[in-house]
């Protein structure tokens, strides 16, 4: 299911044995335009949850079950968000759960295309840390959306309007879209661009370069973030900017 991230914001988190906070934020990796972690405000402190460990997404009644203990959770490792997560950081985390690293391979989540293929605990993860870290950059490239809504959008001939959300795919927790606001050039108008059409991010500079032009965005079929995005709206979008669908190189790799 496509949705907006602005929709994450506020659901709740149940634990195995009880609710335990609500989602504030997403954090995403800026190479693969993956959802690595949310974070989750508990009244005592701010803890990272992994999709990995997500099991059920409730949308009628706003609620995220997740396979871990209330327990687990308040004893996680700290890691200060406001800050650059190095990779170091996020092997700790990793380890302490007994996840495979999602790093390192050929998909979205390294060895597999989904969040729960890493749910199995293999205890890889803590015995290849050090070897493995030392190849690594101290990066982990994660971005928080908030952080990110706002910025520019650049197009191939010139300034169009400014990041103001994005859809991800609960399933795979991929950002499918970037959603961008037209309102300075036509009011009230949203469009959608993917992240593949991305040349380029200046980070420091808050402006996202995409490959198309003005006139390609300008009258892309709109997006209206209160209405569910089907695949028919998914089709003529793909169509009107004359690319081809990202489930179509999916099913390339796995025939399904």
């Amino acid at each position: 299911m496509l949705i907006n991230t602005k929709q994450l914001k506020g659901l709740t988190i149940r634990a195995s044995d009880g609710e335990f906070g609500k989602v504030d934020q997403v954090y995403f990796d800026d190479e693969t335009w993956g959802i690595r972690y949310l974070t989750v405000e508990t009244g005592a402190r701010e803890v990272l949850i992994s999709p990995i460990s997500i099991v059920r997404t409730d949308w009628q009644v706003r609620r995220l079950d997740v396979a871990l203990t209330k327990k687990q959770m308040e004893n996680s490792p700290d890691i200060d968000t406001h800050k650059p997560v190095s990779r170091q950081h996020e092997a700790e985390y990793y380890g302490y759960y007994g996840y495979p690293f999602y790093w390192g391979g050929p998909y979205l989540w390294g060895p597999v295309f989904y969040p729960s293929g890493l749910a199995v605990s293999t205890g890889a993860s803590i015995a290849a840390t050090p070897e493995s870290i030392l190849r690594e950059s101290p990066d982990s490239h994660l971005r928080s959306a908030e952080a990110v809504t706002g910025y520019d959008i650049e197009a191939s001939d010139g300034e169009i309007g400014h990041v103001d959300g994005f859809v991800v795919d609960d399933e795979d927790w991929a950002i499918r879209y970037i959603e961008v606001a037209t309102r300075n050039w036509w009011p009230g108008k949203k469009v959608l661009i993917s992240p593949e059409w991305i040349a380029r991010v200046s980070w420091t500079d808050f402006r996202v370069h995409t490959g198309v032009t003005r006139a390609a965005i300008k009258s892309a079929p709109e997006y209206v973030d209160s209405m569910p995005l089907t695949r028919d709206y998914e089709d003529r979008l793909y169509i009107h900017y004359g690319r081809p669908p990202y489930w179509a190189a999916k099913h390339r790799m796995t025939g399904i």
